[in-house]
């Protein structure tokens, strides 16, 4: 058998040794090359090279701010060089990325900053380009972040550029964001928005209903009632995570289960189903709630790979769930009036959780908006035909997006009156919450959670019914 040759930037990650700035940059090379999740590689990256405490702490800072203000270094950088990023060798632009957030991103000093990226571009045999990576450093480090930003602000004269070149997003996405706030009325919080997407989130543990206590892992979290916040160190460390009683999962997850969960009283031998189900989050809190009330889940996936982790997250809830890989747009053929409760967790652009996946705002354009509306708008549809008479449909996204949350809505809403009708889900929260949640006003009863009101993913939440 012929082995596979090796790409350019797979030969540059293989020879590095695992030292912190070596392991970032191997992340980052997997992210340019091969569309890697940050926050999928880079744990198994750090077990693989040993790191821990300061060392694990300095790679996992330099690997997600590097990636979560990518876009703003690449303007630094081409500033610097005198040219376009696109004219600059793959590899010595990562390289200059990570120098780059060394220099304006964290306090280490310039002398280590340019010295040991210098060094990385050698041992990344890109030595070729040492020269331009060490001119191009040291020009970066003469001023500040803040006079950079000022540098880059000359001659912007559209308010949402200027906040795209200050909080390092797409201005596509700042003014997605704009528009979703103002749904609210509430446009004026769009800064603290960005500010919070640039903030590392809070590790939060789910403690699974009838499997762990919330008191067993920690003090509790201001809203979700299975939901704390971790403590230092490694999550998955903790004997719960561990046997799968409890999990690493997002509060705003946690809430978009439990309001479908706890919308209603569960009737015994209720029949539920998680209709995009991977990787497997909500699904294991679902199971773990539908097993209590003796109600039966069904978890659909439509990748294999996606299916695979689901099974894994639901084998220490319920091994018995049975898990389908089938195309949710067809479920409504297949299981014609079959479900008494239903989540729908659309695919979407992820808007949403751009704190938690780094590289996400910069894989997305406002081009992806669009096919990704229709297929959600598809699985609405299908969903709805599964759902029986009087069921409950939870819709959901991970993303504020108006196109992705609201009109989707109000387009199944104006095409089938007769058929379909909302329920108030901010009601259902405020009465699943320990703590009331500051919601805004948005049609029929949905609720839109945020990074910088809530501390949790910009999740949408919408409840309905089937007439």
């Amino acid at each position: 058998m012929t082995e596979r040759p090796q790409s350019a930037g797979s030969q540059a990650r293989a020879r590095t040794t695992a030292t912190p700035r070596q392991v970032a940059f191997d992340v980052l090379r997997a992210v340019t090359d091969d569309d890697a999740y940050a926050n999928l590689l880079l744990p198994a990256r750090l077990r693989r090279a040993r790191l821990s405490g300061a060392d694990a702490a300095f790679a996992t800072e330099l690997t997600y701010g590097t990636l979560r203000r990518r876009g703003h270094y690449d303007r630094v950088i081409a500033h610097a060089a005198n040219r376009g990023i696109e004219a600059i060798d793959p590899v010595a632009l990562d390289v200059l990325r990570l120098g780059a957030h060394q220099l304006l991103g964290m306090s280490t000093p310039a002398h280590a900053a340019v010295g040991e990226t210098v060094e990385l571009t050698r041992r990344a045999r890109a030595a070729r380009t040492t020269g331009f990576v060490n001119a191009v450093l040291r020009t970066i480090s003469r001023d500040d972040d803040a006079v950079w930003i000022g540098r880059l602000l000359d001659n912007v004269v559209d308010v949402d550029e200027r906040l795209a070149i200050t909080h390092a997003h797409p201005a596509w996405v700042v003014r997605a964001l704009r528009a979703s706030l103002d749904r609210e009325g509430r446009a004026q919080e769009l800064e603290a928005l960005l500010m919070a997407d640039n903030v590392p989130p809070t590790v939060t543990l789910a403690a699974l209903p009838g499997l762990a206590e919330p008191a067993e892992l920690g003090e509790p979290s201001l809203y979700a009632p299975t939901a704390v916040p971790s403590g230092s160190g490694d999550p998955g460390a903790h004997p719960l995570v561990a046997s799968g009683r409890a999990r690493v999962q997002d509060e705003g997850s946690q809430l978009a289960a439990l309001a479908l969960s706890r919308c209603r009283p569960i009737t015994p031998d209720e029949t539920w189903l998680d209709l995009c189900a991977g990787p497997g989050g909500k699904a294991a809190l679902l199971a773990a709630e539908a097993q209590l009330g003796g109600a039966r889940l069904v978890a659909n996936e439509l990748v294999p790979a996606r299916a695979g982790l689901v099974r894994s997250a639901l084998q220490a809830v319920d091994p018995a769930v049975e898990v389908r890989t089938s195309d949710g747009r067809t479920i409504g053929e297949t299981d014609v009036a079959a479900f008494d409760r239903i989540l729908l967790d659309a695919p979407c652009t992820g808007l949403g959780a751009l704190r938690r996946r780094p590289e996400a705002r910069w894989r997305k354009t406002d081009e992806d908006v669009a096919p990704l509306a229709s297929l959600q708008a598809e699985l609405l549809r299908g969903a709805l035909e599964a759902l029986k008479p009087g069921g409950v449909l939870a819709y959901v996204t991970c993303s504020p997006h108006v196109d992705e949350t609201t009109a989707v809505v109000d387009a199944l809403l104006t095409e089938r009156p007769d058929q379909v009708a909302p329920l108030d889900a901010r009601a259902v929260l405020a009465s699943i919450t320990r703590t009331p949640l500051d919601l805004g006003a948005l049609e029929h009863g949905a609720a839109q959670l945020w990074p910088h009101r809530h501390g949790t993913d910009a999740m949408f939440i919408q409840l309905l019914t089937r007439r």
